[in-house]
């Protein structure tokens, strides 16, 4: 596997300065504001019915704090995708993303699987570093995956994260 970035592969563990005890489990009670939120963070934004749906859906969950940050994990067998991930805009930069990111994967981790991976638009530099600094690897290209609303398309990168180790199996 390529790596994202050159960045230490435990710079997202979580550690005792690091705590994702902030994070909870999300459901259908939060959809709207859930869908407030990833319509202040995506161009093309998941309504609430949509991540209503989406959340009934066995092996789907949500972790976070709706009013500032979730992440969309659906885990099938021994694999787990990332779907979506989105932070209030006047609270990035200040760790949440990388704890969302901690608390899916130790979901994961826990839940026995060994490959977790996402999908990222290739202009994404934000989360591309994010998904870097955690250990991700790049693992694939899909040209043209996203359209923005004005029509362009933008590839995705494919990251995967296998779980050898360094996250924290607690």
């Amino acid at each position: 596997m390529k790596r994202v970035s050159d960045g230490p592969v435990d710079a997202c563990q979580a550690g005792p300065d690091r705590s994702v005890a902030a994070i909870a489990g999300l459901g259908a009670k939060d959809c709207e504001a859930l869908a407030r939120l990833h319509a202040r963070s995506f161009e093309t934004p998941w309504d609430a019915l949509f991540l209503a749906d989406l959340l009934s859906q066995e092996g789907v969950s949500a972790l976070g704090q709706a009013d500032a940050g979730f992440i969309v994990l659906r885990t099938v067998a021994d694999e787990a995708e990332i779907l979506t991930l989105a932070t209030e805009p006047g609270l990035r930069r200040r760790g949440l993303g990388r704890q969302l990111v901690e608390a899916a994967a130790l979901m994961a981790q826990r839940a026995g699987v060994g490959l977790l991976f996402l999908e990222v638009a290739q202009d994404n530099e934000a989360a591309l570093a994010l998904y870097g600094r955690c250990g991700f690897m790049k693992v694939g290209h899909r040209r043209g995956y996203y359209r923005r609303p004005n029509g362009i398309e933008v590839d995705a990168e494919v990251l995967a994260l296998e779980f050898n180790g360094h996250l924290p199996t607690a």
